[in-house]
């Protein structure tokens, strides 16, 4: 059955008092990260804010570019992929991953659901795939099959950081046909008339794209692992799933919004996949997603949940959902205001992360500001 989808308008930014946002809390947010363009670390920044289906906000600030790489941001994007087959009754959530792809039924494997997947709990979080084994679909398959689980499946909350993403991707292809990259441009953005894009080709990376820029300086020595591994152009390329998405603040804050209206997620669709399925202390170093509070994650997607201000915006109400992304990235949405909002830039310290105060404080008051600014 063909769905009726209206196309997204990523060009006009409504009035704010059509939508009851606050002005003064808008410009607030403005120039709150404007500040971090104009004397903090981001070389660049790109923002957007949207409600009831219509931008907001969409603002950018220094050698700004056409759309930026989302590391962990673009998760929902591949999240929305796997609710609209379930919506469609595609996907069974509670079915082991082997009955899709039984290249992955080894070494113990065969118990795991595609829920634990979805939910960071299938117990391989460091299963290892990179460049160039990555690109090919044959070697990728046989690494699954390598693959051993490092504890029981359901044992432990612990970010699956890459490996979880490839599964989704090869799901989605033995259900669909279509490779991720496809599926998500001809049956997600084209349709919503947005454009983002995954496995993007080196012209357009070198023409759209904004660079990673190093905001300890140009002779700072990077970490070769974590953000500065989609250095690589042809990383990006190859379609990592689970950081290589890239898009416009615009079309963050927007694909948001179609989760929220568009008819392509069944009705409820959407609703239960934000509720939160896991609530716990994410195993592991920080660097690789661990932490000292809880967490809510919903499927593939973090939910503010009881604990509120650990990931999500702590002024936002607990179904918000979304993902932050390395470094100074964070992209939002709360179903009970009807906001949306999307923080991007280009700007990476050596080590990928920054888990310094400042650095934490700055996101943190981002975050919280961006949550607040209806007047209803």
């Amino acid at each position: 059955m063909t769905v009726a989808v209206e196309p997204m308008n990523t060009q006009v930014v409504a009035d704010p008092a059509e939508l009851a946002i606050d002005r003064w809390k808008l410009d607030v947010l403005r120039r709150r990260i404007e500040l971090e363009v104009e004397y903090g670390p981001l070389p660049s920044a790109q923002v957007a804010v949207a409600r009831h289906n219509r931008l907001v906000a969409s603002w950018s600030w220094g050698a700004a570019w056409p759309r930026y790489l989302l590391q962990s941001v673009g998760r929902t994007y591949v999240a929305s992929a796997v609710w609209k087959l379930i919506g469609e009754g595609r996907i069974d959530i509670t079915a082991p991953v082997s009955s899709v792809i039984p290249e992955f039924g080894t070494n113990g494997k065969d118990s795991v659901t595609i829920e634990q997947v979805l939910t960071h709990t299938a117990g391989f979080p460091f299963a290892p795939l990179g460049y160039p084994k990555m690109a090919d679909r044959e070697l990728r398959l046989q690494a699954f099959s390598k693959w051993r689980l490092e504890y029981p499946p359901g044992e432990r909350l612990q970010f699956h950081l890459t490996s979880a993403a490839w599964i989704i991707a090869e799901l989605v292809e033995r259900i669909t046909g279509k490779p991720l990259p496809e599926y998500l441009s001809r049956e997600i953005a084209e349709p919503l008339g947005l454009g983002f894009g995954l496995g993007v080709s080196l012209d357009d990376q070198r023409e759209t794209v904004a660079p990673m820029v190093c905001v300890d300086g140009d002779d700072a020595e990077v970490d070769p692992w974590g953000p500065w591994y989609l250095d690589n152009a042809d990383v990006v390329t190859a379609g990592e799933p689970a950081h290589g998405v890239v898009a416009s603040a615009a079309d963050v804050a927007l694909h948001y919004q179609a989760l929220l209206h568009s008819p392509l997620w069944a009705p409820g669709v959407v609703e239960d996949a934000i509720r939160p399925r896991v609530t716990d202390v994410p195993a592991g170093e920080q660097t690789y997603g661990g932490s000292a509070k809880r967490v809510g994650i919903g499927l593939f997607v973090v939910v503010a949940g009881p604990d509120a201000g650990s990931w999500m915006p702590s002024v936002a109400s607990p179904r918000t959902f979304g993902h932050g992304g390395a470094a100074y990235q964070l992209g939002f949405c709360d179903p009970d205001s009807g906001v949306s909002f999307a923080l991007l830039t280009n700007g990476y310290p050596a080590s990928g992360y920054d888990y310094s105060p400042r650095g934490v404080a700055a996101i943190t008051n981002i975050g919280n500001l961006a949550a607040d600014l209806t007047k209803d």
